[in-house]
Order: C-alpha cells, then sequence, then structure tokens
C-alpha cells in the first residue's frame, strides 16, 4: 500500500486531484459567495476572488505536498523570488514585444487609439491565477514528479505534448500554434529545471500572456479580453499570427525557441539535468533535487 500510495503516477494524479478540488470548492463555495455579496462591482469582485484563489492554490500545494512527501517545498522557496518573478515576467513580455515592434517597423501593425486601464483589473488577475494554475498542474506536480522519475530528457517531452493537449481545444488553433505550444511546454520545464523552482516559468508565463490582449492580439484564440491598445494587424499571417493570436507568428516561434536552447545550454552547464535513474531501490517519497 505505503509502495502504491508514493508510486509517481499515484502522487501525480492525486496532487491534481486535491489542488483543482480545493481550489474550485473554495471559489464556489466560500469566496464568491461572500464577495459577491458585499461587492456589487463584478470587475472588482472578480479581481479579489482571483487573487485569494492564487493563495489557496499556493497554500494547498504547499501543506499537501509537504504533509505527503515529508519534505521541505523547495519549489516555492522564496529565494531569489523577486528576481525570478521580475525577470521571468520582463522576459515573457519582452519577446512578444520585440516581435510586436518588428511588425511595426515593418509596417504590418498600427495602434489606433488607447483603450484605457480596465485590463489591469479582472482581466490581469484572470490572467495570474490561470498561468498559475497551469503552473501547478503541469510543472511542479506533473512535470516534478516526471523528472524525479524519469529523468528530465523523458519528462520534457512528456510534459511538452502533454501541455499542449488542452490548448488543442482551444478556438482557432492552427499547425503553427501547435508547434508553439509544443515549443512553450517545453521552454516551462527547462526553466523549472533551471532554477528548480516555479517562480522564473510562471513569471515568464504571465509576461508572455500579459502582452497578447495588451498589444490587441487574441490569447490562444480567445478574444474576450478588452486591450490597452486599439490596434490593427495587416500583413502575412505567418509574420503576424492568425486569428490564434501573435503567439503563433513565427517569429514569437523563433525567439521562444532560442529561449528554449538558452535554457537547456544553462541546466547542461550548471548541472540540472536529472538522469533516468534504475528502478531497483528507487524511494518514491523523496524529491531529488540537483545543486
Amino acid at each position: 500500500m505505503k509502495k502504491f500510495l508514493y508510486f509517481p503516477i499515484t502522487k501525480i494524479i492525486l496532487g491534481i486531484a486535491i489542488c483543482l478540488g480545493v481550489l474550485i470548492g473554495v471559489q464556489n463555495f466560500i469566496t464568491k459567495p461572500i464577495i459577491y455579496s458585499l461587492i456589487d462591482s463584478k470587475t472588482i469582485g472578480d479581481t479579489i476572488v482571483n487573487y485569494i484563489s492564487v493563495a489557496v492554490l499556493l497554500s494547498t500545494y504547499y501543506y499537501l505536498f509537504k504533509f505527503y512527501e515529508k519534505r521541505e517545498i523547495t519549489e516555492l522557496s522564496k529565494r531569489s523570488i523577486l528576481k525570478e518573478l521580475i525577470g521571468g515576467f520582463f522576459l515573457g513580455f519582452a519577446i512578444l514585444s520585440l516581435v510586436i515592434l518588428i511588425l511595426y517597423l515593418l509596417g504590418y501593425y498600427q495602434i489606433l487609439s488607447f483603450s484605457g486601464f480596465s485590463y489591469f483589473l479582472a482581466p490581469l488577475s484572470f490572467l495570474v491565477i490561470a498561468a498559475l494554475l497551469e503552473e501547478v498542474l503541469f510543472r511542479i506536480i506533473l512535470y516534478r514528479i516526471l523528472e524525479n522519475w524519469l529523468g528530465t530528457i523523458l519528462a520534457l517531452g512528456i510534459i511538452s505534448f502533454m501541455f499542449e493537449i488542452p490548448h488543442v481545444l482551444n478556438p482557432n488553433v492552427t499547425f503553427l500554434s501547435v508547434v508553439l505550444g509544443l515549443l512553450f511546454g517545453f521552454a516551462h520545464g527547462i526553466m523549472y529545471t533551471y532554477s528548480k523552482k516555479i517562480w522564473l516559468p510562471f513569471a515568464f508565463h504571465l509576461g508572455w500572456n500579459f502582452a497578447q490582449p495588451f498589444y490587441n492580439s487574441n490569447l490562444s484564440g480567445i478574444d474576450d479580453f478588452s486591450p490597452v491598445f486599439v490596434a490593427k494587424f495587416n500583413g502575412p499571417e505567418l509574420l503576424t499570427g492568425s486569428i490564434y493570436g501573435i503567439e503563433d507568428s513565427i517569429l514569437s516561434i523563433l525567439f521562444l525557441l532560442i529561449i528554449c536552447v538558452i535554457f537547456l545550454y544553462l541546466s547542461i552547464r550548471n548541472n540540472k539535468i536529472i538522469q533516468l535513474k534504475s528502478n531497483k531501490n528507487t524511494n518514491y517519497n523523496t524529491d531529488c533535487q540537483i545543486n
């Protein structure tokens, strides 16, 4: 029973189920009923609910795996947290800003008007909890456990594929958006391997997603966000991206590939790659850390 309980697949299933279950339960039965009964503005209410959800999700993960794996939860360590959050966010935001700049210089992007700051309330809070939820489920549950079990290389292949599966269901998916999704899963996985913490891949994810509606691009095929700038894309889809958004531009894919190569190189140079180990005498109740 103990071997089954601490088997990697069991830990992944229980971790995802409990983290999701607690988050959904607290949202639907506690925070939403209370906040919406106290605040008339849906925008402000949604913002507060989303940020409370951030605290609930991180707390659930922390106490679950602290009890389950009986170890320090180093992947949520506050060491260098500001450096990784700020650096990761601006790296993700800067890549797509560079794409926008190139398109602007080519005459393929034109700003029409300034829309306002409402994007920084509920839409931003939604991006924060959405990016964090994906990073908790895909990176520090699924990928972390797979990497410690199967090694970095196999885990990167699996996580790249599994990360793209739910995104294939998004509206207006294209071949290039699938390529982008696979690279995105790889990039975040190797960022976690390099840093051994959630903050860098989460912040990069948030900065990347933040930039798209900011510049009036669809976000992964979704156009539900009010942009900061009302703008027009007018050029070949290979460069400007399809209706899926700017992230399936060949420029975005090229820059993301460069990020993957850089962090893979840094991980190898700093001896962060975990090798596939023999299943014999494997202790599934420990979390392998490479310094």
